[in-house]
C-alpha cells in the first residue's frame, strides 16, 4: 500500500472523527464535556493538517469518506443517543469510535513497514492522538 492510500485512510478516520465531535457537541450541556470535545476536535484539526500537508506535497487531494459510511455515523450517534444523552453514554460512543481508529491505524502501521517515515510519524501521532482522547473520556463515563 503506499503512503498516499495509507494517508487517505487516516484522512477518512479524522473527518469521521471530527464529525462526530460536532454531532454530539449539540447533545452535551455539560461544559466541561463541551470544553473536552472543543479540544478533541483541535487535535483532530491538526492532525488533518498534517494529512494534507502531505497530499500537497505530492501534489494530490484525499478522497472524500463515503456517503454511506458518514450515513452510517451519523444514524449511529442519532441512535444512541435518542434516549440517553448522558456524559456516560455520549462518552462510551466517543471511547468506542476511538477504539475502532486505533486499530484501523495500527493495522495500517504494521502491515506496511515500507512507508516513509512522514507517513509513520503522522499514524502514530493519529493512534497516540485517539489513545489520548480515551484517556480524557474516561472521567466522563
Amino acid at each position: 500500500m503506499d503512503d498516499l492510500t495509507i494517508l487517505n485512510e487516516v484522512h477518512k478516520g479524522v473527518t469521521m472523527g471530527m464529525a462526530a465531535l460536532e454531532q454530539i457537541n449539540d447533545k452535551v450541556s455539560d461544559q466541561n464535556f463541551k470544553d473536552d470535545i472543543s479540544f478533541q476536535y483541535n487535535r483532530y484539526r491538526d492532525t488533518l493538517d498534517k494529512v494534507n500537508a502531505e497530499f500537497e506535497k505530492a501534489g494530490e487531494i484525499p478522497d472524500d469518506t463515503p456517503t454511506m459510511t458518514k450515513l452510517m455515523g451519523w444514524t449511529g450517534i442519532e441512535f444512541n443517543t435518542m434516549t440517553n444523552k448522558s456524559n456516560s453514554q455520549i462518552s462510551e460512543i466517543l471511547i468506542q469510535g476511538n477504539d475502532m481508529g486505533i486499530i484501523k491505524a495500527v493495522k495500517l502501521l504494521n502491515q506496511n513497514p515500507q512507508s516513509s517515515q512522514d507517513t509513520k510519524n503522522i499514524l502514530n501521532g493519529f493512534i497516540r492522538l485517539q489513545e489520548n482522547n480515551i484517556e480524557r473520556l474516561k472521567k466522563f463515563l
